[in-house]
């Protein structure tokens, strides 16, 4: 008996979506609205092509110590996303900065990371994940006594560019002058 009652009550909810017209525009937005997301899904796929990179591949950039290994540059990803890994010695890392243009997402996967976002301090071991929006002071450095490493992600890309910049400062104690200003193109200042 009561299997019929909700029968009824499913039949007479859609007899009232039918008759009102309803029935129709509601049955309808879920096509238009795939149709849409296929559309934008379809037009930025076909810009973009696949990319398979090994360990062993990227550029290597000696940036003022960071020893960076770019696996995908902003080229490769229509300007959405840049990735490296950091191949770092102990006692090196960067000084807390503010990026305006991207946020970053940095995962450890040997070794350990202190590194503070928006003045809070963590030590990250391989498998952790921090994220660094932009806007908010962060920095990092290598503890302990082992070299580490980290693929770090930053979104939009862009900041390629500067790295490549900064590469191409002579080696030794480098001028902070110089790199602040190199670092203020991409919209990044120390603190």
């Amino acid at each position: 008996m009561e299997l019929l009652y909700l029968n009824s009550k499913i039949m007479n909810r859609k007899t009232f979506i039918k008759s009102t017209g309803i029935g129709l525009s509601l049955a309808m937005f879920p096509v238009f609205s795939h149709a849409e997301v296929n559309s934008d899904k379809n037009s930025t796929s076909s810009k973009l092509d696949p990319k398979i990179v090994r360990n062993e591949d990227g550029e290597i950039l000696n940036v003022i110590g960071d020893i960076q290994t770019h696996k995908l540059l902003g080229s490769d990803t229509n300007n959405q996303i840049v990735e490296w890994v950091d191949n770092v010695e102990p006692g090196v890392g960067i000084p807390p900065h503010i990026h305006t243009k991207e946020d970053e997402i940095f995962r450890v996967i040997k070794g350990q990371i202190e590194i503070m976002v928006d003045g809070k301090i963590t030590v990250l071991n391989a498998g952790d994940v921090a994220f660094a929006p932009k806007n908010l002071s962060h920095s990092w450095k290598v503890v302990g006594t082992e070299k580490a490493q980290m693929i770090t992600s930053a979104f939009p890309a862009g900041i390629e560019k500067m790295f490549n910049e900064l590469s191409k400062l002579p080696p030794g104690p480098p001028d902070f002058e110089k790199v602040a200003k190199i670092c203020a193109d991409q919209g990044i200042t120390f603190v």
